[in-house]
């Protein structure tokens, strides 16, 4: 039976210091090499989390405008060889992603960071009962993942709706924010709205 589940989507969140360790190529090589099947499931060349998603290294914990590439163009290797568990698209009305979970636990969340950008985390190990600090505040890489989204200028993040269909599957739909009055969708958040004082 196919289950279809809501998630919140979570704004605000002020934890300090997240994503201040940045991970680097080297650092993710020998992270792999040494990595259990979980490491290599939730990390794999296909994945979402997957600092290699796009073709070339790139830190999953720094925002990347998705949207500003056709997956078709970006993801073309990973297709070709049956390995991309992403997708993502426009509609005249709304920017979709969707991606296959790495199926290590059932806790991802989705938040918006100062309607700006959106952030799909989970946690896949359990930082020690001695770690005083948030894991995503040091080697986030050895408890969790990551993928953080630079959200397009007309996007509505106020209206962002996020569903995990069957326990593997994350769609994301951002409405898009067209005004009466304004085909372009031009919208001038005010700075309150957001979280930035």
């Amino acid at each position: 039976m196919a289950s279809h589940k809501q998630l919140e989507v979570h704004t605000g969140d002020q934890t300090p210091h997240k994503w201040c360790i940045s991970l680097g190529e080297e650092v993710f090589k020998r992270f792999i090499f040494h990595g259990s099947p979980t490491v290599h499931k939730v990390f794999n060349e296909g994945s979402l989390f997957s600092p290699l998603l796009f073709g070339k290294f790139f830190d999953p914990s720094d925002a990347f405008p998705l949207w500003e590439f056709e997956s078709d163009i970006l993801l073309s290797n990973l297709r070709s060889s049956g390995r991309s568990t992403v997708d993502w698209f426009q509609t005249d009305h709304e920017y979709v992603l969707k991606a296959e979970l790495p199926g290590v636990g059932n806790n991802v969340q989705v938040f918006v960071d100062k309607g700006k950008v959106v952030e799909i985390i989970g946690q896949w190990r359990q930082q020690g009962e001695s770690k005083a600090k948030d894991w995503r505040s040091g080697h986030w890489w050895e408890y969790g993942y990551v993928r953080r989204l630079e959200l397009p200028e007309d996007a509505d993040w106020r209206k962002i709706e996020a569903y995990v269909n069957n326990d593997i599957l994350l769609e994301i739909r951002i409405p898009t924010n067209l005004l009466d009055g304004d085909p372009q969708g031009n919208v001038a958040a005010k700075d309150s709205e957001v979280g930035v004082n």
